[in-house]
């Protein structure tokens, strides 16, 4: 058999290290689409909560024959652009000092190449800018005036992102610090409602598409956790945290406590357990039982030894099965699949 200089220099330096070659039962699981993969009949896009709008744009890109990437941010800009949404993008709620910093990660299966950007100032879709991150450089993540000036380079316009609803939202907070402090806490009603603080909200959505050739993409933007210490980054533009697409496998989102998705690399654990036969809404409830079994912070558990937050996770397989699973409670999740668009509901791991 006749070896070229690099299959003579790499098989010289395996044996020379004494390791063996990898066997060919572990090759051929690694370089095979996952059993059962197959092209699915319809296209399939799933999305959290807030991505009825999101699912319908980018269900009618696929039929239009749309890169899966370009069909799921389409969806998502949506509610980037939407200043009612205080949870994404424009009218997101700001860090504690009253500044908007977005964060985004998109992935894209066939190519398994994704791009990010964190702690964005003054631009309305960063889900568009970390697009292009992964397009037009060999970078996966930039942030801060770096992700910036990028974005202003590709023709972005820099623009104040605090909307009045936003500003007053994040007054409100700040009268309600302490008893002990110099501002005066009053009942502002705006919109038919009192101006609720919304400490409690992890704005973020996700978005993630099979199309009818079998290839897989997602994207997750996020305005993250309201009134965060400036220059506090989440899961959303990290890779495996908030986000992760495998084209033999499957891809999956997580919306919810970031630090707890950074801590347990989440999503990139739930395509993980797909690729080992789980169904999607086994492999995100496998993955909530890692999170509350990492949890050992008292001041992050509850009075049961539960965790007192919620992470939730939304999942789509290369055979078009979909699930989601959330570690309280349950939760809903959109889909658009051949059978129309429907709010589908998902276990939780702990009911309280």
């Amino acid at each position: 058999m006749k070896l070229n200089r690099r299959s003579f220099l790499k098989n010289s330096l395996i044996a020379g290290t004494g390791l063996t070659l990898v066997p060919e039962a572990w090759r051929k699981l690694h370089a095979e689409p996952a059993k059962g993969s197959a092209k699915p009949a319809h296209p399939v896009v799933i999305s959290s909560a807030n991505g009825k709008r999101t699912t319908a744009r980018a269900m009618e890109l696929l039929k239009q024959s749309a890169d899966p990437l370009d069909a799921v941010i389409a969806g998502v800009n949506i509610v980037e652009n939407d200043p009612e949404d205080i949870t994404v993008g424009y009218g997101g709620l700001p860090n504690e000092a009253g500044v908007v910093q977005l964060d985004a990660s998109v992935m894209h299966g066939p190519t398994h190449n994704a791009g990010a950007v964190a702690c964005l100032e003054g631009i309305k879709n960063p889900s568009k800018v970390a697009q292009i991150v992964m397009e037009r450089t060999d970078h996966v993540l930039l942030v801060g005036k770096g992700a910036q000036d990028f974005a202003r380079m590709h023709g972005f316009k820099v623009e104040d992102l605090l909307t009045d609803k936003a500003r007053k939202i994040w007054l409100r907070w700040k009268e309600n610090l302490s008893k002990d402090d110099d501002w005066l806490s009053t009942e502002v009603k705006e919109y038919g409602e009192e101006i609720r603080i919304y400490r409690e909200n992890h704005g973020t959505i996700n978005c993630c598409a099979l199309d009818a050739n079998g290839d897989l993409a997602g994207v997750t933007t996020t305005s993250g956790l309201p009134y965060k210490i400036p220059g506090r980054v989440g899961d959303s533009p990290i890779i495996g945290a908030g986000l992760y697409v495998d084209n033999q496998v499957g891809a999956a989102g997580s919306t919810g406590r970031g630090e707890a998705n950074l801590k347990n690399l989440s999503c990139f654990l739930v395509v993980e357990f797909m690729r080992q036969g789980k169904s999607p809404t086994d492999a995100c409830l496998e993955v909530c039982q890692r999170i509350a079994d990492h949890t050992k912070l008292s001041y992050l558990l509850k009075k049961e030894g539960l965790p007192n937050f919620n992470v939730k996770f939304y999942a789509v397989n290369k055979k078009g099965e979909y699930g989601g699973g959330a570690i309280l409670n349950g939760g809903k999740m959109w889909v658009y699949d051949a059978t129309g668009q429907h709010l589908v509901d998902f276990p939780g791991l702990f009911k309280v």
